[in-house]
């Protein structure tokens, strides 16, 4: 993309600032933003007050840093789960989001979005499993390989109200740009 993708700007808002928003909208807290390129211009990108914390570690291993740094995070909140959202994701919204956090019933909790029958984010991580998680993170795949082979992970279809479309690219970001009003299915 040419700059870190939580600053890349998709209708005039940052990635990151949008990303957070629809976290605070689907009426999740607490919110922390966890951030690895660009620091700290990515950071100054946020609206003013909205937690973040660094990914130490994210130029070497990307998805399994943040993962770590945002259990971390949360390690001394009261809550029963994290939602893990991505920044390059912006179909994934509100009503996506709150339609996964609502499996976040008990601390051994495991679920993801699924499109079509596709798993894919968001994911729900429950307390219980934070440890391993954390111990099984590595590189780029953030919890897929923790996931990956268990029955006990709930599939959440939110195709409905979501599109999972990532944004790696500027070409994606150019198609993604192009949809117009269909993009958002959740809006």
């Amino acid at each position: 993309m040419g700059r870190p993708k939580a600053a890349v700007e998709l209708d005039g808002e940052p990635l990151v600032r949008r990303g957070a928003r629809a976290l605070h909208e689907a009426g999740l807290a607490p919110v922390v933003v966890v951030l690895g390129a660009g620091l700290p211009g990515t950071a100054a990108l946020l609206d003013e007050g909205t937690p973040w914390v660094p990914a130490p570690g994210w130029d070497t291993e990307g998805q399994a840093a943040s993962l770590r740094a945002g259990l971390e995070a949360l390690e001394t909140a009261d809550v029963v789960a994290v939602l893990v959202a991505l920044v390059d994701t912006p179909g994934i919204g509100p009503d996506a989001l709150a339609r996964v956090a609502a499996h976040a019933r008990d601390p051994e909790v495991l679920a993801r979005g699924a499109v079509g029958g596709r798993a894919g984010h968001p994911v729900l991580l429950g307390r219980a499993h934070w440890k391993a998680v954390h111990a099984a993170a590595g590189g780029d795949a953030g919890a897929r390989g923790f996931l990956r082979g268990r029955d006990d992970v709930v599939s959440v279809e939110i195709g409905d109200v979501a599109v999972d479309d990532d944004l790696d690219t500027p070409a994606d970001l150019q198609r993604w740009a192009g949809r117009g009003a269909e993009r958002e299915p959740d809006r």
